[in-house]
């Protein structure tokens, strides 16, 4: 489904490109009538059976005003479509790696100190994310400083009545094939350990250029594979050692945030003085 262009939404906003899509439908760059801003317009057809706008429209004004994470500012529906205006931002890292097809060791860290404090931010809210990958890590527009995580269509709160929820199975994988953990290829409920390995394999994708199991579409290969990463001493310790501490985890556990902070600071100090 595309719109056509000067499309306008809620009597304010006028769709210029169409820029993306997804499971929850297409994203277009839009811009208020009146103030000229720029905006991200994405959108769901109604009778889509996901129903992901309307959850993430939510998430999005639970987290307002958090570090990376971007503004919403009008959520609404028509007879075919419903509709989230939200603030424009610039590159994705996906976009970067296609540029520069690989990252210096410590660009990566800096990257992955960035993403892991903005997933800290989101699961103390109680929430965890569920489909992180390179495609919603995005840098903001002229603001190479600022990373933001994007597309909270199946990001989903792990607590019932301010209690952790239990383990459970569920009827499929949740997340990208390349960047899903072990457990969401088994199958299972996922929590904030599931978030840190994903983000474990976004950062040795962007060091190592292409992940060993990239091009795989039997499943138990994927896990294989992702099983063994570890244990390949190819790849940097530092990246290996997160998606480790990742599977140590419980269901239930919160991660040592601080502890993986400090590791990757320690790594970077490493990295300064032999350069």
């Amino acid at each position: 489904m595309v719109l056509f262009v000067m499309t306008i939404i809620n009597k304010k906003y006028k769709i210029i490109e169409h820029i993306g899509s997804g499971s929850f439908g297409s994203i277009y760059k839009g811009q208020h009538i009146r103030s000229k801003e720029y905006v991200a317009i994405k959108v769901e057809p109604i009778d889509s059976p996901l129903k992901l706008l309307k959850n993430e429209s939510i998430i999005y004004q639970y987290l307002k005003d958090c570090m990376g994470i971007s503004t919403i500012k009008w959520f609404g529906k028509d007879d075919v479509n419903y509709y989230m205006v939200i603030e424009l931002l610039g590159d994705s890292l996906q976009t970067l790696k296609h540029k520069f097809h690989t990252f210096s060791l410590s660009l990566v860290l800096k990257i992955g100190i960035k993403l892991l404090s903005l997933i800290k931010t989101i699961h103390e809210k109680g929430l965890v994310h569920r489909d992180l990958k390179p495609e919603n890590c995005l840098f903001g527009v002229n603001k190479l400083n600022d990373l933001y995580i994007i597309d909270f269509g199946f990001c989903k709160s792990f607590l019932h009545n301010g209690q952790h929820i239990s383990i459970h199975k569920t009827h499929n994988i949740i997340g990208s094939y390349n960047y899903a953990s072990i457990m969401s290829h088994k199958h299972f409920a996922l929590s904030r350990r599931d978030d840190l390995e994903s983000i474990g394999y976004i950062l040795l994708y962007l060091y190592i250029g292409e992940l060993p199991w990239h091009n795989d579409m039997d499943e138990a290969i994927i896990i294989q594979k992702k099983t063994d990463i570890i244990h390949c001493k190819t790849y940097p310790s530092i990246l290996r050692e997160l998606i480790t501490y990742s599977r140590t985890l419980e269901f239930e556990e919160k991660p040592n945030y601080y502890l993986l902070f400090d590791n990757f600071k320690r790594e970077l100090e490493l990295l300064s003085k032999t350069n």
